[in-house]
């Protein structure tokens, strides 16, 4: 079985440099609501099956590498959500605002919308259907998340042909059980 990830395209949106807690959760808003860059169609695996996330810089990236098609929407392989770490009229730097959110959610605190261990039962249920249906796929998801599914997909046995720190935009990662 081999499973082929594909991080979404880079997202045509600028961040702004310092923005109040309010701020923070809007730039995230619009983040994900924004277009993605042209990208070229690539020449990726095929499979029968393309699944996608329900963001739709997910869909933007399966259309501009397949073209139209019947891709497989699920919120199992969505981004981990991110939302600012308290709420202060204060601006603070934009890398505070991640920083801080993330480090909440390695710690499972309740102001993040979705903890580690939510985002660890979604990427085990995801690999669990995958694994039942033992047929070759695509997924295009999110940079932070496919570090919890990769991780998740290793313990179940897939041997993966990269690892990084940092998945590009468009990176194609191949494992296979």
């Amino acid at each position: 079985m081999e499973v082929t990830i594909i991080r979404h395209g880079k997202v045509k949106h600028t961040w702004k440099k310092i923005c109040s807690s309010e701020e923070f959760d809007e730039e995230c808003r619009l983040y994900d609501i924004a277009p993605i860059e042209e990208m070229a169609s690539a020449s990726v695996t095929d499979a029968s099956k393309i699944y996608i996330s329900t963001l739709d810089r997910s869909y933007q990236t399966a259309k501009n590498m397949y073209g139209e098609g019947a891709f497989i929407r699920t919120e199992l392989i969505n981004e981990v959500p991110l939302k600012s770490a308290f709420d202060i009229q204060l601006k603070l730097p934009t890398w505070f605002w991640n920083i801080l959110g993330r480090l909440q959610w390695l710690v499972n605190s309740s102001r993040q919308p979705e903890s580690k261990l939510h985002t660890i039962k979604r990427a085990e249920r995801f690999t669990q259907d995958i694994v039942e249906r033992n047929e070759d796929c695509v997924l295009v998801t999110h940079g932070f998340f496919m570090h919890t599914l990769i991780s998740v997909m290793k313990r179940r046995g897939f041997n993966c042909d990269k690892t990084s720190a940092h998945y590009k935009n468009g990176e194609v990662i191949i494992l296979t059980l």
